[in-house]
């Protein structure tokens, strides 16, 4: 059993308010969760979903990476991606669209390495959304944001909660 299926298993760990991850030392890394974080995700799921109904959307997605389990807050994964893993307890590739709703106690950096652990994971797009809803794009080997996704290039470059 990995790691991570232990901690998944640890039914000390299940209730928590936290979102969990791993760094590549296997030590356990905990962030809060906030009500304001939770529904830009369901905003960005249902967006996606609608955009774009031939993938999957989902909440919460493991990924293995490099430095240890990372948690995207949602993401967009092909059918053909997903279904040799749909019973996986994590992603040992990361969905092509992988999106982090950053946190005022995120630092930039972390989120930068995010960015390139994703990558390097296998996503195709790594996407920010800051606490007012405004959305950065990120390309497999394009440097800036983009304007917009090359997946989904519908996508508002801003999510309006009301």
């Amino acid at each position: 059993m990995s790691f991570w299926a232990e901690i998944c298993a640890d039914k000390s760990l299940q209730d928590l308010p936290y979102k969990i991850e791993t760094n590549r030392f296997d030590q356990i890394i905990m962030s809060p969760a906030s009500v304001w974080h939770s529904d830009y995700q369901g905003e960005i799921g249902f967006t996606l979903k609608r955009l774009m109904p031939e993938g999957r959307i989902l909440a919460e997605a493991a990924i293995q990476t490099t430095d240890g389990v990372k948690v995207a807050d949602v993401a967009w994964i092909s059918r053909e991606r997903f279904e040799p893993h749909r019973r996986s307890v994590n992603l040992p590739i990361a969905p092509e669209i992988c999106v982090e709703v950053v946190s005022p106690g995120n630092h930039r950096y972390e989120m930068a390495g995010k960015v390139q652990l994703y990558f390097a994971s296998g996503a195709e797009e790594v996407w920010m959304c800051d606490e007012e809803g405004r959305m950065e794009f990120y390309l497999r080997d394009v440097a800036e944001p983009a304007a917009k996704s090359r997946f989904c290039p519908d996508f508002p470059t801003r999510i309006a909660v009301d």
